[in-house]
């Protein structure tokens, strides 16, 4: 009986899974391109709501690491080796998911820092296109007003 798992790890180990199966659910949607800030951020929340909860989870994979640790000293080989694999594709998993989530959040807010620098720079050209309209649309000097025409060309 010592070299079998306690009841809370079998608990721990199912809850683990199922967290690690749907947080990779999530993660291997599609990723679509976006251009609206606001839908960015919301993926941005999701995606660090998705961190929090891999912290939250973390108790519960060291204290799958120690017990396996724990009963591979006391199981005999075959029964302590196929904990140790059992864990160790969990561990795996475990990193890929964390490295995605690392990954997606640089990569999404860096998409952001470029889309906001975007919209700012479009703002300002529309800003300036404006402004050249209505210099196009002013009344031209006569040709015989040399000092205004002069104002004009350095305004041009």
């Amino acid at each position: 009986f010592d070299s079998l798992p306690p009841a809370h790890y079998k608990e721990t180990m199912s809850t683990i899974l199922v967290w690690i199966q749907q947080s990779e659910a999530k993660l291997s949607m599609p990723q679509v391109a976006v251009a609206e800030y606001e839908i960015m951020e919301q993926r941005l929340r999701e995606l660090k709501a998705l961190q929090s909860s891999l912290q939250e989870q973390q108790k519960g994979l060291n204290y799958l690491s120690t017990t396996v640790e724990d009963m591979s000293r006391k199981a005999p080989a075959e029964v302590s080796q196929r904990y140790r694999t059992e864990i160790e594709v969990i561990l795996g998993r475990w990193k890929k998911l964390s490295a995605q989530l690392v990954e997606r959040c640089q990569k999404l807010e860096e998409l952001m820092t470029k889309l906001q620098r975007f919209q700012n720079d479009t703002k300002t050209l529309k800003k300036w296109m404006a402004e050249v309209d209505v210099f196009l649309k002013e009344e031209w000097p006569a040709l015989s007003d040399s000092e205004a025409l002069e104002k004009q060309l350095e305004q041009c």
